[in-house]
Order: structure tokens, then sequence, then C-alpha cells
């Protein structure tokens, strides 16, 4: 017998198909609204370095306060790194969401990519950059570089191009364009062995490597980078999220940020028990925690900040483009950030916005 449209199982159908062509057509829905992850299980995986200038995923991580705002349902994969073109490496191969690096390598991720593979969505640290040089060199002027060996942590990396610019601009050239000051990229536990040797005169370094030159191998500050700055601000790390991810799930990058900046404003409020937080970290990542007398010297030289600073950041990306970092025709940087996100976190809690200038 033919069914008619007051038969149940046919009203409660239509009524399932209703509702499903309804939830197909995009309605916002609270969790969408409030930028909060949507249910559902998901993955979020965030890269970082066990060191202080990444103290914001330390904390974040140590304190629960990423996986809190992300939800239960969704799962946190840690990644660890040491180097920063490894990250985006991971980022290209599509094993990274998130990360804090270092400027240079997400300026050299972004060109390489033709703009497509990542975006700048938020600061983590300004500062803890060091020239640190042996007494013994006699280096008081940046003329008495001339014949001395200088290392960096990495070919290109942030402190390499500090390094070459200063050279270059004080009318010195590298031994690799046939001048005479030698600069050795060696991985930072490496530089200090070598310092404490005296087979090189300086290093360029981040901290705390920057603080164990001088406590632990009788160093000397020659440059302060703060110093060479306006108001002694300029990016060392950042967060970059894949375009793809950014674009796939804004909900958890939008409840990624918003932990993202709490932590940023429990370790401006608590530089004690961050530290502590921080070095256990470290102690769990690499096995070795920091002397107490290191930790205290390398927070001094640097601050925990949700701003991107990016005007510091064209100014280090001209500089890598004038060393023949990035190629032959000046990149185009102006989609390099993508601070909506950020902004929406900032405005909801009262915080001033940031801006690309």
């Amino acid at each position: 017998m033919r069914r008619t449209t007051s038969d149940p199982v046919l009203v409660t159908s239509l009524t399932l198909v209703l509702l499903l062509l309804l939830a197909s057509c995009g309605q916002a829905t609270p969790s969408t609204l409030s930028g909060t992850p949507a249910s559902g299980a998901s993955t979020l995986r965030l890269a970082y370095f066990p060191n202080l200038t990444h103290a914001a995923a330390l904390v974040g991580t140590a304190r629960g306060t990423f996986q809190e705002a992300l939800g239960s349902s969704v799962t946190l994969d840690l990644k660890p790194f040491n180097a920063g073109p490894a990250l985006i490496e991971s980022l290209f191969a599509g094993e990274i969401d998130i990360g804090y690096i270092g400027p240079n390598p997400a300026i050299n991720g972004y060109v390489r990519s033709q703009g497509q593979a990542l975006r700048i969505i938020a600061g983590a640290t300004s500062g803890g950059a060091l020239f640190i040089v042996r007494p013994e060199a006699g280096i008081g002027t940046p003329q008495d570089l001339a014949g001395k060996k200088i290392a960096t942590p990495q070919l290109g990396n942030t402190q390499d191009v500090a390094l070459r610019y200063y050279i270059e601009q004080n009318g010195l050239q590298t031994a690799d364009t046939g001048g005479n000051v030698t600069i050795v990229p060696t991985q930072n536990p490496d530089i200090l062995t070598l310092f404490q040797q005296g087979q090189i005169d300086g290093a360029w370094v981040p901290e705390p490597w920057a603080s164990r030159l001088i406590l632990e191998a009788n160093g000397e500050v020659f440059i302060d980078e703060r110093t060479m700055w306006p108001e002694g601000q300029f990016v060392t790390t950042h967060v970059i999220v894949s375009t793809k991810f950014l674009n796939e799930r804004p909900d958890l990058v939008a409840a990624f940020l918003k932990a993202h900046v709490e932590t940023v404003e429990f370790i401006n409020a608590n530089p004690d028990e961050t530290k502590r937080l921080v070095n256990a970290e470290i102690e769990r990542i690499t096995t070795r925690g920091l002397p107490q007398e290191v930790l205290d010297m390398a927070w001094e030289t640097m601050s925990v900040t949700y701003d991107p600073l990016p005007q510091t950041l064209f100014v280090s990306a001209d500089h890598a483009f004038a060393l023949g970092f990035l190629g032959d025709t000046k990149p185009d940087l102006s989609n390099i950030y993508a601070l909506d996100p950020l902004n929406a976190v900032l405005k909801a809690e009262g915080l001033p916005e940031m801006q690309v200038p």
C-alpha cells in the first residue's frame, strides 16, 4: 500500500533530511562564533625549540594552557626541534600545523613557497641575542674584527644575517666574499666548546648561549643587539601557521592564540615561576637544565610578547636580501602576516590590536 505524507516513518525521514540540509548550509554555531574548537576528534601539531626564546611554548605546554584551550577532543602533538630550517621542511611536508620559530627561517619558507606555505600569526619573543667576544681576541671596535674568526648558529639564520650585515655596514667583508672576517656557522653547543678552546674569537648567538659564553667561558659583551633597534625591540621568535591549517581549522588557530596570549601575560606577571617551568621543560626535553645563574642572566636580555614587531621583520628581510639570501628579486612580504585571529583575541580581552605597517 502506498504511504502518504502522514505516515510517521516518512515524516521522520523527511525531518532528518531537512536537518541535514540546514547543517550543510553552514549556519553559524555557538562554537564557531566564539572561536572555540568544533566538536570531533582533531590534532594540532605544535613545533618549538627547547630554549629560552621559546618560553611561551614551553610554559603553555607545561601549564596545560594550550590543551585546555583546545579542548579534550583535540590532541596536542608536541614536536621539539633544534633548528628553524628543519622545522620549515617539516611544515612543507605537512607534518607541522603551528610553530614557534625565528624570523629568517620564516621569511625563507615564505619566499621559497612563493607566499603559499605559511603565515605569521603572533609574536613570541623580543631580544635575547648578543655578540660575545673573548677578551684575549682584542676586539674593541668593528675594525678589530679584521682577521678574526666569528661563529654563528647556522648559515643564513637570524644571528648569521645580523653579523654579516654588521660587518658589511662597518666597511669590512667576510672571507667568503673576498674579505678577512671568517664566519663559522656552528651549532650552539659546539660554539661554546670552540670559544672555551680559543678556536674562535667571538660569536653572535641567542640566549641562553650568550650568557653561557659569559659565565662558562669568560666572554664579554661586544654588542647587545637590543642597542641596534628602536626602543630595544626586535623579533627573535614568532608564531607561524601552515596556511592550509589556518584555512581548514580557524577554530583551532583561534583557540591556540587565546592560550598563547594568556601564556604571555602569565609569563610577564610571574617571572620566577616562568623560569622554573621553562627550565623544567628544557630538562625534560634535553635531559639537562640550565644553571640558575645562566637562567637569571639570560632572562634579563629578552622579553616575551605577542606583538609580532613586523617592522623589525621587514628590516631583517631587507638585510637578508642585501646579503644575497633571498634571491635576485626583492620578495614581496605584504601577505606574510595574518593577524586577524590574534586581533580578535586581543579585542575580546580588551587589549590593543596589532597592526602591520
